[in-house]
């Protein structure tokens, strides 16, 4: 399971950095570059409460590890749809939307 570090703060999963999902989809099926990938989990925050706690009031706790299924399947980490790399960063601060994330980890074969 690999170590996810997110960066998007617009996302509801994120807390202090961490995802509280125990799985992430990572979407990109023809992607060549990170740019071409997205979280397709993204779901945005709405309104200005972002939390700086682990948990929050639905009781999800945030983990810094995560069953990540993979889409890319050109990715140098993804067999058979599951990442194996050591750890992954997922990126977007501002995004709205999962095409305004990405998989900065992503590397073509």
């Amino acid at each position: 399971m690999p170590e996810l570090k997110c960066t998007v703060q617009t996302c509801v999963h994120n807390k202090q950095f961490l995802c509280d999902l125990d799985a992430i989809e990572v979407g990109g099926s023809s992607a060549k570059n990170a740019e071409e990938t997205c979280c397709d989990s993204f779901q945005e925050r709405k309104g200005n409460g972002y939390s700086n706690s682990y948990s929050d009031v639905s009781g999800n706790t945030a983990s810094d590890r995560s069953e990540i299924d993979c889409k890319a399947t050109d990715c140098m980490y993804n067999e058979k749809c599951q990442c194996h790399a050591g750890k992954i960063s997922v990126e977007g601060s501002n995004a709205c939307d999962c095409d305004g994330t990405e998989c900065a980890t992503f590397t073509c074969k």
